[in-house]
């Protein structure tokens, strides 16, 4: 099992930038597809962002693609996603995600392994 621990999130105001981070521990974390989802109050889990495993290679929701970068640094076991120009509807809590060697998915179903989230609120 992977353990995964965001930080980062806080309130910012619109048109701010932001970067989370989510440090891995329990897996060779080079093994690792990593991804972001985001949950705002009363919606459904949304895919945000996902880097590969090896390549690496990386996929990016429509509603941040252009705005949003996800990265990796694998010495640091640790996964980071930029995010610039916010808009409150980004306002969410967000949640990293892992799986092991599997290619990238943006359905929450494929990640076996979740932290606990990190609120990030965008004022406008």
């Amino acid at each position: 099992q992977v353990q995964l621990v965001e930080s980062g999130g806080k309130l910012v105001q619109a048109g701010g930038s932001l970067r989370l981070s989510c440090a891995a521990s329990g897996r060779t974390f080079s093994d690792l597809t990593l991804a972001w989802f985001r949950q705002a109050p009363g919606k459904e889990r949304e895919f945000v962002a996902a880097v590969s495993w090896s390549g690496p290679s990386t996929n990016y929701g429509g509603s941040v693609y252009g705005r949003f970068t996800i990265s990796r640094d694998d010495a640091e076991n640790t996964v980071y996603l930029q995010m610039n120009s916010l808009k409150p509807e980004d306002t969410a809590v967000y949640y990293c995600a892992a799986r092991q060697w599997g290619a990238i998915t943006n359905h929450a179903l494929g990640y076996a392994s979740w932290g606990q989230g990190t609120q990030v609120t965008v004022s406008s």
